[in-house]
């Protein structure tokens, strides 16, 4: 069974709590040549940074990934002295009981209650329990990224499909109308040398010599090669949708031969009607490559 597609771009939350922490991840994804993780972390988490690039690099192959975590602690968090706030209000009352005779040295329950002395430890460094459950939500809003860029990777296959049948129709039509070209070019080189030679008064050009320029012309703006070269794309991009996962980049390269083909064959046509349905094709074309840009 193939792989399911996969987008690039996706949105996911995911939040909890657990002894008095609340947390909530958040994860936006977008197109991206290779796999860009950017995480933003509270004070404290740093120690999780390696183990979600390891996480998202199981999962994810490309994609510009900014992953944020958001924590939140209850009131009755536990609190620490800072030390520097403690150093200089003990300074300033030892300094004024120097200058009142018989004043009593400074209690610490009285410089502990001053401002700013004692201050919540919210800048701690988390527990590895803490830790282990934060990691398990990033997992967690992790599946759900990849969900949603399954779902619009689901999308994308299928207008990527009807873009596919397009080319496909064109490619056909061109060969029917490819197949009408050495007529014309028979039928105008005859016109036109008819007019030169009436001109100069030379006699008209027999019917040998005719179709020997005639075979020139037609062997010059022969596109059978460049059709059949298309439709052996046009296999090659269906057999890579079937496959789905992680086809973003051998399909980008496989476009550009669509180009180049499309191109030749435009280049060759000696007719309005051939050189209409190259541009048609040129633009289907385009059109299939800004949606592949959006594959993982």
């Amino acid at each position: 069974m193939s792989a399911p597609l996969a987008s690039m771009t996706g949105f996911a939350r995911a939040s909890g709590s657990i002894a008095g922490l609340a947390w909530g991840w958040e994860l936006r994804s977008v197109n991206s040549r290779g796999l860009d993780l950017h995480v933003r972390l509270p004070p404290g988490s740093d120690a999780l940074e390696p183990r979600l690039r390891e996480l998202a690099g199981k999962k994810l192959r490309r994609g510009n990934v900014n992953a944020t975590l958001t924590v939140q602690r209850e009131a009755a968090t536990r609190l620490v002295v800072d030390a520097a706030a403690l150093e200089q209000a003990l300074s300033g009352a030892l300094a004024l009981a120097d200058r009142i005779p018989g004043a009593p040295p400074p209690r610490a329950e009285a410089l502990l209650a001053l401002p700013g002395v004692l201050r919540p430890a919210s800048g701690d460094a988390a527990s590895e329990d803490e830790l282990r459950m934060l990691e398990s939500g990033f997992e967690t809003a992790l599946e759900a990224l990849l969900a949603a860029r399954h779902a619009e990777g689901a999308r994308i296959g299928a207008v990527l499909a009807a873009l596919l049948a397009e080319i496909a129709a064109l490619v056909e039509t061109a060969r029917e109308e490819a197949a009408a070209q050495p007529a014309l070019q028979r039928a105008r080189l005859a016109a036109a040398l008819q007019t030169l030679l009436r001109e100069a008064g030379t006699p008209a050009l027999g019917e040998e010599r005719l179709a020997q320029e005639v075979a020139l012309l037609a062997t010059r703006a022969d596109v059978r090669e460049e059709l059949d070269r298309l439709r052996s794309h046009l296999d090659a991009a269906a057999a890579l949708l079937a496959e789905g996962a992680a086809i973003g980049r051998r399909f980008d390269f496989l476009l550009q031969e669509f180009n180049r083909e499309a191109n030749t064959l435009c280049s060759k046509s000696a007719s309005p009607a051939l050189t209409a349905t190259g541009l048609a094709l040129k633009a289907a074309i385009e059109q299939l490559r800004e949606q592949v840009q959006n594959i993982e």
